[in-house]
């Protein structure tokens, strides 16, 4: 099978569908009311893998003119590649456990609503020995002039090695 390089890109072979950077917002205004953002942001808690019995929000003075607004939970956290999951689109492996039934089923509502609150979303999570952070963020795409959607993620174990 022959490959072809095309003139406008460097890349040589099949290309690749990519999701644009403004799809984020675009995504965003399935909500058209905040509290149905925060609500989305609640019900994630509320799944029956995450478990969590308590969930705090504040909201945090970040400077003169900014905000943020931080959702917690006590729940079981995530390891990397559930974390990965979650900060990317359509993946959805959740399941009911003793008849409790998880709320979303198509793997795009924490993106929808943490962008629809805001411009940037952090994720901090633990689970067994590893720790992650991921980062959807629609500065930094819009700083490094992204084409692509792009979420740094990354992990270390108990020890602060980072695993990847």
């Amino acid at each position: 099978m022959a490959t072809t390089q095309h003139t406008d890109s460097p890349d040589v072979g099949v290309r690749l569908s990519t999701l644009s950077p403004k799809y984020l917002h675009t995504n965003s205004t399935s909500h058209t009311w905040p509290f149905s953002a925060i609500a989305e942001l609640i019900d994630n808690a509320y799944d029956p893998d995450v478990n969590a019995s308590q969930l705090w929000i504040d909201v945090k003075k970040y400077n003169k003119y900014n905000y943020c607004l931080v959702f917690t939970d006590n729940g079981a956290g995530m390891g990397p590649e559930k974390l990965h999951k979650m900060l990317s689109f359509g993946f959805c492996d959740k399941v009911a456990k003793k008849g409790h039934m998880p709320v979303g089923h198509y793997g795009n509502g924490f993106k929808s609503g943490s962008m629809r609150l805001g411009k940037d979303a952090i994720v901090f999570t633990k689970n067994g020995t590893t720790r992650s952070v991921g980062f959807l963020s629609q500065t930094y795409l819009e700083a490094i002039k992204a084409e692509t959607i792009l979420v740094p993620i990354v992990t270390w174990d108990n020890d602060g090695n980072i695993l990847y």
